[in-house]
């Protein structure tokens, strides 16, 4: 025996059948090389130098003597064959081991001992113990545990083959046949956490456990729940087949037990499964079982999940979701639902039936791709009343937002010799769901050419009136539809729509005028291409006056002239560098411009309104186009536009540094108006109304503060018209303010730096991005309430899970006013105010709130109330609208883990349409 303190070395053996007396001296050689100061990585079949005494040097001579003479014998019997074939090595490669307080080697045993962090390696074998044990005569190895100075079992197994970890707290295994006993061992298989009394390893790709539970708590000693079963096959990377499962919550048995279970496991990503439905009731519908149905992994790039609901009233719900992407290239997914709703039962007076849908599409394309051209899709589009009447939806969001918009673009860049031109394809649509009225361009084609610099010379320098004259060309043609939500996608929707080219070649320059000021002039020549124009007579059989439309191209032409001149004004007010506020910058740019277009009345026509040819009226043919009618008479107007910005110099808080802190004060103030130089002062008012508008931000940029007016230099005459008679001069002020809005919006954490939430599912089902209108109560398939905080160290606020003396918290509120005046109402006609607040009240309750108040109809909006629970392994929530029109609350509790999504209870109430 040898018993020697080693260093952390490795050391290789590698076993084989050798002659006996070869073998002693091989066995020695190990012993002392073992014992040394250094471990040498050897094979243990080969000579290792040693300095044998002298008995066993005489004896190993005659040994090898002997040996010789038997091999010379063998030689020169040429015609004798050795008919026993060698046998092969028990072992396939090296072992390697370490161990941090002593090796020790038994050779009458054939065991080597690993003590105190020990290591051992086999091929895809990692084995690291407080003990192992090296048979290496029944090619077996042991591992366990060991005590430290206190008595405390330390140093577990840690058992590692290929992908698959088992940390017992013992094990048994056989090199030869890889089969392994392991006792409690502990293993990660996915996202389940398994632990066993005994498991048997019968091979690499089958294990058998006794008396084992799993879970997906992060505890696997000592979990919040389990699955309790006495038998389980497994088959890493495959399947989890058990016999009698319990559920056991908080270490006490539930009545919840299967027969047995089957969990598919799999390397994958995802993978094909069937989705449970959870049940509900209605007053109106009866009972259903909503949101079931099967999800297919078809391949790494996209997915389909197939859901349904159905009523027992014959009211049912199917939905198409699918997600694709590919890498550095493309993503996106799209949403097809589709609902047919039964109120009520047949032969009742409030028996009605209806089908809604609609249809969800976004794309988005990686700009490396391909530089030189882009798609993209944001689709939204359906039935006005889906969001408001779906049996599956109670994201009261989707129900007060009034309007569905769409938009699908293509665009290219082509880079030639000549100038650069883009082309764009782009299809939108914009839907009202109060008035129904849906507005489609199916598409709109743009097409435009770079500027041109025809007078720049080969040194490419633009710089004064000739050089910077400048041409280009734009093309938009459009299809465009207005109809509505009964005729959506029906011939007569195509039927109606309108199509138009407009061409537009501009021929522009600037330049410098008195050094101070920057004037620029340009002339505009369009053209317009219509494939249907109107004729307007009067209809003597309907009496009244009718538009017959005439199929085939016409066009106009117009053109124009503008010119404008502007300047920027620096003022400083210095107030001293020892105040507070140093400096207040005011920058003024004002701008006067003119433009001029000529009366085009060659393209009108003149009617009898009343069909006795004795009352004319003109019109144009292309009044009825997408691109508008030229103008009758000619336009000359001046136009007046001021835009201001103050900012501040202060004294910074920081003592260390030493320049001011720059604060905006307004990032925008504006004033605009125009006076028409063809007026003549009777019928027609030379001056337009003046539009004031600002904007500023405060406290940090969190909050933006936007505001607008409409300033009227006219009177108006009791009818609420517009007269030529200064407002002044009849008896009112300089202006008359016909209106005017304030809209505040403040967002404010305690958490500064807070991630942004995902918003992507409250928005796909038609909700806001913030949560002023409430958040979706989607069941298992939403996100927290708020981000999980799980990499926050403990500090303080880990005393007690049930206080926090720093309670994070976040809120966003928006308030908007509306003044009307127009016709002398003289009131506030919208004054509103919404808050949303968020607040974690411990380290595992979290709460929120949404409210608001209309001032002007005196009632409080939509309401809602969200409670969210962290049960480490399951998550509880519950929402609760608890007025109004659409009241409703929601209950959830279920398993985080996405294996185990299926076991939950959702109940919903379900809102009285």
């Amino acid at each position: 025996m040898a018993h020697q303190k080693t260093n952390h070395i490795f050391t290789k053996i590698a076993f084989k059948p050798l002659r006996t007396n070869l073998f002693n001296i091989v066995l020695l050689s190990i012993f002392l090389t073992i014992g040394s100061s250094k471990l040498y990585s050897q094979d243990i079949t080969k000579k290792t130098p040693s300095i044998p005494s002298k008995t066993e040097v005489k004896k190993g001579k005659n040994n090898l003597n002997s040996s010789k003479e038997k091999i010379e014998e063998s030689k020169s019997d040429t015609i004798k064959k050795d008919s026993i074939k060698p046998k092969k090595a028990f072992l396939e490669g090296k072992v390697r081991y370490k161990a941090n307080n002593y090796t020790k080697i038994d050779q009458k045993k054939k065991h080597i001992t690993l003590y105190d962090k020990a290591e051992l390696y086999y091929q895809d074998v990692e084995l690291k113990s407080g003990v192992i044990l090296l048979d290496y005569e029944k090619n077996e190895v042991y591992a366990g545990r060991i005590k430290d100075s206190t008595g405390k079992y330390t140093q577990f197994p840690n058992f590692k083959q290929g992908a698959n970890v088992i940390e017992p707290d013992s094990i048994r295994f056989n090199f030869k046949t890889k089969k392994a006993i392991i006792w409690n061992s502990r293993t990660d298989q996915g996202e389940f956490k398994v632990k066993a009394a005994i498991t048997k390893k019968e091979n690499d790709s089958v294990y058998f456990l006794r008396g084992a539970r799993f879970s997906t708590s992060k505890e696997v000693d000592n979990p919040e729940y389990y699955f309790q079963t006495n038998k389980i096959k497994f088959v890493p990377g495959k399947k989890v087949v058990t016999g009698v499962t319990n559920l056991v919550i908080a270490n006490v048995p539930t009545p919840i037990a299967l027969p047995f279970a089957f969990f598919p496991m799999s390397k994958e990503t995802s993978v094909s499964g069937i989705l449970l439905p959870s049940y509900n009731d209605s007053n109106t519908r009866g009972f259903a079982l909503q949101n079931g149905g099967y999800y297919f992994a078809l391949s790494d790039h996209y997915d389909l999940t197939v859901l349904g609901d159905y009523y027992t009233n014959g009211s049912y719900g199917m939905r198409f979701e699918s997600n694709y992407a590919k890498r550095y290239n493309f993503r996106g997914n799209m949403n097809i639902r589709f609902e047919n709703l039964v109120t009520s039962e047949r032969g009742y007076p409030d028996y009605s039936k209806q089908r809604i849908f609609n249809i969800q599409w976004s794309h988005s394309r990686d700009s490396k791709a391909n530089p030189n051209s882009s798609f993209s899709a944001s689709v939204n589009l359906g039935s006005s009343k889906y969001f408001k009447q779906s049996i599956n939806q109670i994201n009261i969001g989707s129900n007060l937002n009034n309007t569905m918009s769409s938009s699908v673009s293509y665009s290219r860049t082509f880079n030639g010799l000549g100038p650069q031109s883009r082309l764009s394809l782009t299809a939108t649509h914009s839907q009202n769901t109060q008035t129904e009225r849906i507005d489609m361009t199916l598409p709109t084609l743009q097409f435009s050419v770079d500027r041109i610099y025809p007078f720049v010379g080969k040194n490419g320098v633009k710089k004064g009136f000739f050089k910077n004259i400048n041409l280009q060309y734009d093309l938009s043609g459009k299809n465009s539809i207005t109809t509505t939500d009964s005729l959506f996608f029906k011939k007569k929707m195509f039927d109606d729509a309108k199509i138009g080219f407009q061409h537009s070649i501009p021929l522009s320059t600037n330049f410098k005028l008195f050094k101070y000021f920057s004037a620029s002039s340009s002339m505009n020549y369009k053209e317009v291409w219509y494939t249907e124009t109107i004729n307007r007579n009067y209809d003597s059989n309907q009496g009244k006056v009718v538009d017959t439309k005439v199929k085939g191209f016409d066009a106009y032409r117009t053109y124009s002239f503008s010119s404008s001149v502007g300047t920027t004004i620096y003022g400083t007010f210095n107030f001293g560098s020892d105040k507070k506020i140093q400096a207040i910058r005011h920058v003024m740019r004002p701008s006067i411009s003119y433009g001029y277009t000529p009366s085009f009345e060659k393209y009108y026509d003149t009617y009898a309104a009343d069909g006795s040819g004795t009352m004319l009226k003109q019109y144009s043919r292309f009044e009825a186009g997408i691109y508008g009618a030229p103008g009758s008479a000619n336009s000359n107007t001046l136009g007046f536009d001021l835009s201001n910005t103050f900012e501040a110099k202060v004294r910074d808080k920081d003592s260390t540094k030493t320049d001011p802190k720059k604060v905006m004060l307004l990032n925008n103030l504006n004033l605009s108006t125009s006076y028409d130089l063809n007026a003549d002062g009777v019928k027609n008012l030379a001056w337009s109304p003046v539009r004031v508008s600002g904007g500023t931000q405060f406290f940090d940029k969190k909050m933006n503060v936007n505001f607008g007016a409409t300033l009227d230099p006219y009177a108006i005459d009791n009818s609420g018209k517009r007269i030529n008679v200064y407002n002044i001069d009849n008896g009112g002020s300089l202006f008359r303010m016909t209106s005017a809005n304030m809209t505040l919006n403040y967002s404010i954490s305690r958490e500064k730096g807070k991630k942004k939430e995902d918003t992507s599912q409250t928005q796909r089902n038609g909700g806001r991005e913030d949560d002023l209108f409430g958040r979706a109560n989607l069941g298992n398939t939403k996100k927290s309430l708020f981000d999980e905080d799980e990499d926050k160290s403990k500090g303080d606020d880990a005393l007690s899970e049930f206080f926090q003396s720093k309670l994070p918290w976040d809120m966003t509120f928006a308030y908007s006013l509306t003044y009307g005046n127009n016709n002398r109402e003289n009131k506030i006609i919208g004054n509103s105010l919404m808050i949303s607040v968020n607040a974690d009240l411990s380290k595992k309750w979290k709460t929120g709130v949404s409210t608001g108040y209309d001032f002007v109809q005196k009632g409080v909006t939509y309401t809602q109330l969200r409670f969210e629970r962290d049960l480490l392994s399951w998550r509880m929530d519950f929402n609760w609208s608890p007025f109004g029109t659409y009241a409703n609350w929601g209950f959830f509790i279920g398993i985080k883990s996405g294996v185990l999504s299926d076991i939950k209870w959702d109940k919903r109430s379900t809102l009285s349409r």
